[in-house]
């Protein structure tokens, strides 16, 4: 399998503010120990389960389960880069659609920022390239590049938009969780 990196299926950000102080901020500590029920909570009802693992090699992984239009997408993102202020996950993917199954290559940026006013704000930005396999499952389903990309952006984009300002508010619950236990 093959990823196309020099082709772009999907790319969207989504930025939400968070009402506590950035130092106080730890997305990779967020994102390897989020229970399940709470990522169920940061997009209903498209978020389905969750958890995380590691790589035969320890690399840590969160396993996501969803559903992003019409298709189930099961996410298996290895972290490539997982600091308190920024992660990028990077996931060869299943999709099954109404018409099969495929695979699409997912990178998944969880970015903090310190702004104004003590507080800090997060951009989830999640950018889709398409494998060999999705381009020939495209063509066996006579479908184009560019209608299949279309596709992608409006529900990539729309899942997005919607789980940005709850994956804040879970970040900042967890920060001010463990300010309290300090």
């Amino acid at each position: 399998m093959t990823v196309l990196e020099d082709l772009l299926l999907s790319q969207s950000a989504y930025s939400a503010e968070i009402d506590v102080p950035f130092e106080k901020i730890d997305i990779a500590d967020w994102l390897f120990t989020l229970p399940e029920a709470e990522y169920l909570r940061c997009c209903p009802p498209d978020h389905i389960a969750a958890g995380t693992t590691t790589t035969d090699d320890g690399r840590r992984m969160s396993i996501n389960v969803e559903m992003i239009g019409t298709g189930l997408v099961i996410q298996h993102y290895v972290a490539e880069e997982a600091t308190p202020s920024y992660c990028r996950m990077n996931s060869i993917s299943d999709v099954f659609t109404p018409v099969g199954r495929t695979q699409v290559n997912v990178i998944w940026e969880l970015i903090a920022e310190a702004i104004e006013g003590g507080r800090t704000r997060y951009t989830n930005r999640v950018t889709s390239h398409p494998t060999d396999i999705f381009m020939d499952f495209i063509t066996a389903h006579g479908q184009t590049f560019e209608q299949a990309a279309a596709a992608r952006q409006a529900a990539g984009g729309d899942h997005n938009r919607r789980e940005t300002p709850l994956f804040a508010a879970s970040i900042a619950r967890h920060a001010l969780g463990k300010a309290a236990t300090l």
